[in-house]
């Protein structure tokens, strides 16, 4: 009597070759030749992008005439520390490196956790004079006072020369309320809804609900305020005249002046750019600025990659709608 194999013996090789077949047909020689095409423009596209960063870099290490001269451009040409290792000694540097840190650092969870807050509570119907106060924050993203009126303000508060000045009057942003205030109206109201229905407070619910299922757009909050508090050196220059509350970039705005009013004093007494450019034995106005904007931005080129995955995110998400 003929045996019959079981169904099952067949089955996995018939799934196989329906697999290679599906594969076969769907990646084809044009939908190949596309995407190398596109891996191409793309790469190209970030090569476009990185190029600045990396020309600033290799004319802060390269010889400090030739950089003057424009002549550095694909590589660094008699590499040397000397323009580094100048700004790092600079009176103050490090008092004000601690400073423009704690700023950021500070700055940054204070307008996270307010707009946040802000953003959860434009969201909730109950809220006293809802509209109200969502369209008075947004009339202050056309119109202000302007700068005499915010310094007597900041005077009468006292707040200049306190180191609460950087951080105060950046809490409320409006852009980010408004992202976070989209983002929240996203989400199924249901969350919300059963947290009432447990008896959560307002405060519960904003603390272990929308806390947690808000990162993406937290984050893009969090890269907008870092990058802004780091890179600030208008309000030191406005509200302190306490060399202990200077910022790192205050310290390396004046640091840029004085180079290159040194430069342009020596050019005046030595002719043109090649001489003073060959006279100099350290540093030029152009050597100072290269240097000092690879100083300025390295810090948010390392960190931003960390939050880049939820920055897309969040700013997708949290712009769908107003």
């Amino acid at each position: 009597m003929p045996t019959i194999d079981p169904p099952h013996s067949t089955a996995p090789l018939a799934t196989g070759r329906l697999l290679r077949r599906r594969h076969h047909r769907l990646v084809s020689p044009g939908q190949v030749g596309f995407g190398l095409i596109n891996y191409a423009l793309f790469g190209l596209f970030a090569l476009l992008c990185a190029y600045p960063f990396y020309y600033l870099i290799i004319n802060s290490l390269s010889a400090n005439d030739l950089s003057a001269l424009g002549q550095v451009r694909l590589w660094p040409q008699g590499l040397h520390w000397d323009n580094y290792a100048e700004i790092f000694q600079l009176r103050g540097l490090s008092l004000a490196a601690v400073v423009s840190v704690l700023r950021t650092v500070i700055g940054t969870a204070a307008t996270v956790l307010a707009s946040a807050f802000l953003g959860f509570m434009f969201t909730q119907e109950k809220m006293w004079h809802r509209k109200l106060w969502y369209r008075l924050m947004i009339f202050t993203m056309y119109f202000n006072a302007g700068l005499i009126p915010m310094f007597i303000t900041m005077k009468n508060l006292h707040l200049t020369n306190s180191f609460w000045v950087y951080i105060l009057p950046a809490i409320v942003q409006p852009f980010n309320i408004i992202l976070v205030k989209t983002y929240i109206e996203s989400m199924p109201a249901s969350l919300q809804e059963a947290a009432e229905v447990d008896g959560a407070s307002t405060l519960q619910i904003f603390f272990r609900v929308i806390l947690p299922n808000t990162t993406p757009i937290l984050a893009t909050v969090a890269i907008f305020s870092a990058v802004g508090q780091w890179n600030s050196f208008q309000d030191t220059l406005i509200y302190i005249t306490d060399q202990k509350l200077y910022s790192l970039q205050y310290i390396l705005y004046t640091y840029i002046n004085q180079a290159s009013s040194l430069a342009e004093a020596a050019q005046q007494a030595g002719g043109n750019l090649a001489s003073v450019a060959s006279a100099a034995t350290k540093q030029t106005a152009t050597s100072v600025r290269m240097t000092v904007a690879v100083v300025v931005v390295a810090p948010i080129i390392f960190v931003y990659p960390i939050f880049q995955r939820f920055f897309v995110k969040g700013i997708m998400l949290g712009a769908v709608k107003g």
